[in-house]
């Protein structure tokens, strides 16, 4: 089930989202106070995303949100029926992820819920690939990062190693190197390529001699491991 915090001062309002959205699996909380709405955060961490009104008792919605961004990265769909372009944009550059205009149909809602929840999901799962993989490829910069140390390549060690660990431990074969890299001259003899891979495995090595990272596959090529 998702859970959901909703800051909405329009409590009949809040009780028309909740019941629709129900019955897509989605629980929502209900408080019209701001401020007991950040206390909510504090105490609850389960709630995936926060539906913000921006004309609230006691502080407005816009100087509301950098008070939730100091405490949580919940993602936040304004919700709200002032339609004015400066509030729009101000509320998106504080921190929201979306903006809805009232009135509006609840399964818009829905949809631009499940659109949030889907890209934080993949957002997360990508970190976590990346928090696991030992080498770090930043493709801006030409650089390979290995156990956080930056590795000194040339443009073809860079290419065969960036090859090798876009193949996620596939087997990639000597000609597949060279025609792949626009620094390796096509006529170069394979034999160039397991040259090219033992400044490699040295490079990595200074930094960590403790297992070998490129694999040998006889007859074929190299393989990450």
């Amino acid at each position: 089930m998702i859970k959901i915090l909703m800051i909405e001062d329009d409590l009949e309002l809040a009780q028309i989202i909740s019941d629709y959205l129900k019955a897509f699996d989605i629980h929502v909380t209900t408080t019209d106070s701001p401020y007991n709405g950040l206390s909510m955060l504090d105490l609850n961490k389960d709630y995936q995303l926060l539906i913000l009104d921006l004309t609230l008792p006691e502080i407005d919605g816009l100087e509301l949100i950098p008070k939730i961004r100091e405490k949580s990265q919940i993602p936040i769909i304004i919700s709200s029926a002032r339609d004015d372009i400066l509030d729009k944009v101000m509320g998106l550059e504080r921190g929201a992820d979306d903006y809805l205009p009232k009135p509006y149909n609840p399964r818009e809602l829905q949809a631009r819920i499940k659109t949030i929840l889907k890209r934080v999901d993949s957002s997360s799962s990508n970190k976590k690939d990346n928090e696991n993989q030992i080498f770090e490829l930043r493709e801006s910069d030409i650089q390979i990062i290995f156990k956080d140390v930056a590795l000194n390549l040339t443009l073809a060690e860079y290419d065969i190693l960036k090859l090798l660990i876009q193949r996620n431990h596939g087997v990639v074969s000597r000609e597949d190197f060279i025609y792949t890299s626009d620094n390796i001259e096509d006529d170069s003899s394979l034999k160039n390529i397991d040259v090219i891979i033992s400044r490699i495995r040295t490079k990595i090595a200074n930094i960590d001699n403790s297992r070998q990272y490129i694999k040998s596959v006889r007859g074929i090529g190299y393989q990450l491991i």
